[in-house]
């Protein structure tokens, strides 16, 4: 039986965590607009649902990348958040073209990660599975379910190399080896198992490090599937994806 999982609370400004956005704004604050380069439907949506309610203050616009252009407001200013977990450059790129060509004053934040609430929840998605211990507490008669985890990004090297850090904030976490490897190229995570069953770690498990619309789940089945390894669910719509938006948002007014 895996243990309960302890998920943070779903809303931001609670115990240590500092509210993001201040609970009541100008009506002429900023909109904040929710940019997915992938489609809106699903996922997206979800994270967007969860930061309109957690922050009922901010009005959120959803859009695709490709639609940004008919999302930016004309009369108001606007703070454009990228739904991404890495600094994906020909995304940010497309985005500051569309910015930098409309008319309206309108800042782009940065990325959402690497951050250490999205370590936080690719802890909770691999306790959720039965992978990860769900607390941090290192008690010495609980063994981990695995002894390494690979940390699965989509975008090819370039996207391994923008979540080491995130690597090592899930790697203090779980107190366990954890490797960045692509879902989506090569060298991906066979070459990252095959090196860490080399140094002795025969339990393995995928930690996809994307909220969903960057690979279809068959790829990152596919992935754990051919190194014999299990997966967690991606990062999804989970509460800390929320509230990095929030915090994106917050950041852009504070400056």
């Amino acid at each position: 039986m895996s243990l309960p999982v302890r998920e943070r609370s779903p809303r931001p400004g609670g115990g240590r965590h500092r509210r993001p956005v201040p609970t009541s704004l100008p009506p002429d604050a900023p909109i904040l607009v929710l940019a997915t380069p992938g489609e809106t439907a699903g996922v997206a949506e979800e994270v967007a649902a969860v930061v309109r309610l957690d922050n009922p203050q901010i009005e959120v616009r959803l859009t695709s990348v490709s639609d940004l252009a008919d999302s930016l407001p004309a009369d108001r200013e606007a703070v454009v958040v990228p739904l991404l977990t890495w600094e994906d450059p020909a995304v940010m790129a497309e985005i500051g073209k569309v910015v930098a060509a409309g008319g309206a004053p309108a800042a782009v934040t940065e990325a959402l990660g690497p951050h250490p609430l999205l370590a936080e929840a690719l802890h909770i998605r691999l306790a959720e599975r039965g992978l990860a211990r769900a607390d941090r507490v290192r008690l010495l008669n609980v063994s981990s379910p695995v002894d390494a985890v690979i940390l699965g990004t989509a975008g090819g090297e370039r996207a391994v190399h923008a979540v080491q850090a995130t690597a090592v904030l899930l790697a203090s976490r779980l107190t366990l080896p954890v490797v960045a490897a692509s879902l989506d190229s090569e060298p991906g995570v066979r070459v990252a198992a095959e090196r860490l069953r080399g140094a002795g770690a025969e339990r393995l498990a995928i930690a996809p490090c994307v909220i969903g619309h960057e690979a279809p789940p068959s790829l990152i089945e596919e992935a754990a599937a051919s190194i014999d390894a299990g997966h967690s669910a991606p990062l999804g719509a989970h509460s800390a994806v929320a509230e990095l938006v929030a915090r994106a948002y917050g950041s852009q007014l504070a400056s």
